[in-house]
């Protein structure tokens, strides 16, 4: 059995607190996309953890830890996020597994991220400069090195040819800098990634489904940076919608059962790109700032807005959703009144639909407003002791999502989530 949790909006919903939270009750968990632009935040005894390639259940003792097929690996990265659990008491090592079938981010993929986005002057996608992209066309250009391939002796003739391809793109963009560094510390990493355990992800996890294992898939960013459905070009290089477990774990779609989504109470987005419930007001800014919206990984301000359920309900099309987390509906506590975006108005016309590329268009948010509850919930154990308003609130997203919001985070604590 294998359940699915993942981002709902444009990511930053507070994933890697979910997953911890769920983690006890799973055998293993798995990221199945993605690459070391993703940050999930924990706090683990009250010491907050940002974890970028490493699966959430990391810190809870006996669960099994797979990096899948469909991640892009950045063996530096991984080198530092391991230092940094061991340094917290985990061996890391006895319940941490890579799929052999990962692509590696080289060196040169993050030179060559750094220069395709400035050569697009001010049409910038908002890339975090990792080399994610960059792997991903290696990947689907069938020219990219994997985890397995460390394990050949050709290893490094492999990685010299593929540098000289890459250094021909370089060429074109005139690009300068010198990353022989950045090659010492990747020479440096794998040798200590050889030493990981390297599986045959697909059998791996299918083994563990046939002994009755469950499995929690944990996805990274946000449904709406999917390349195929989100807010294409400003969305990322994978999957991240459910679709995303079958191809970047092995898995068959049957044997997936729940997908739960994950939704901030309010919504925000990092770099460029279409937002159309943004706030450039002093409401945005009082979002940001209570909310400490920065990213985890890149610690750019996120850009904050209104829920929006246009987006929200193809997201929970998309992916099947059968449960709604809502996260970080504590920094609502203050504000006096909600607006909730419900339509799109395009061209004098209201419309429920994402439209095909929201950059061409003007795009008006139609807003329901709703009393705000002006009370603080964070230390709230349970649902009937919510205030009326927020039910209020919480119930309109039900009806309209027609999807249950079954659970509530209500601070950043692992103890802080409420049942519904």
């Amino acid at each position: 059995m294998v359940d699915v949790i993942l981002g709902l909006q444009w990511g930053d919903e507070g994933k890697g607190k979910i997953v911890d939270y769920f983690a006890p009750s799973y055998d293993v968990v798995a990221r199945f996309q993605g690459g070391p632009n993703a940050g999930h935040t924990l706090y683990v005894n009250g010491q907050k953890v940002v974890l970028h390639q490493i699966p959430s259940g990391i810190f809870h003792p006996g669960k099994i830890n797979l990096i899948g097929n469909g991640v892009v690996l950045d063996a530096v990265t991984l080198k530092r996020e391991c230092e940094k659990v061991a340094a917290m008491g985990v061996d890391y090592k006895k319940n941490l597994y890579i799929s052999e079938r990962t692509h590696l981010i080289l060196p040169t993929h993050r030179a060559l991220d750094r220069a395709s986005e400035i050569a697009k002057g001010n049409d910038k996608i908002g890339s975090t400069l990792k080399g994610i992209g960059p792997a991903y066309m290696d990947k689907t250009g069938r020219n990219g090195l994997r985890v397995g391939d460390l394990l050949d002796k050709s290893f490094t003739s492999q990685y010299i040819k593929l540098r000289l391809k890459h250094q021909r793109l370089l060429d074109n963009y005139n690009f300068q800098e010198d990353i022989s560094n950045w090659e010492d510390e990747f020479f440096e990493a794998i040798e200590e990634l050889r030493g990981f355990n390297i599986v045959n992800g697909e059998y791996f996890i299918n083994d563990k489904i046939q002994q009755g294992k469950k499995i929690l898939a944990e996805g990274a960013q946000g449904s709406m940076l999917d390349v195929d459905f989100g807010t294409f070009p400003f969305v990322t290089s994978s999957n991240t919608i459910s679709a995303g477990v079958c191809t970047g774990l092995g898995i068959a779609p049957q044997k997936i059962k729940e997908v739960l989504g994950v939704s901030k109470a309010y919504c925000t987005r990092v770099g460029s790109g279409p937002f159309p419930t943004e706030l450039n007001d002093e409401m945005g800014e009082q979002l940001r700032t209570t909310g400490s919206e920065f990213g985890a990984t890149t610690g750019r301000p996120r850009r904050c807005g209104w829920i929006d359920l246009v987006a929200l309900k193809m997201a929970c099309m998309v992916n099947g959703v059968t449960q709604i987390i809502m996260t970080k509906t504590d920094i609502l506590d203050a504000i006096a009144q909600l607006n909730v975006c419900g339509a799109y108005k395009i061209n004098g016309k209201e419309v429920t639909e994402v439209p095909f590329q929201m950059n061409r268009m003007q795009i008006e948010p139609v807003y329901k407003s709703f009393a705000g509850w002006q009370t603080d919930i964070s230390l709230l154990k349970d649902y009937d002791g919510l205030p009326a308003k927020m039910k209020e609130y919480i119930n309109y997203i039900n009806s309209y999502l027609n999807v249950p919001v079954k659970y509530i985070s209500n601070g950043p604590g692992r103890d802080q989530i409420i049942t519904a």
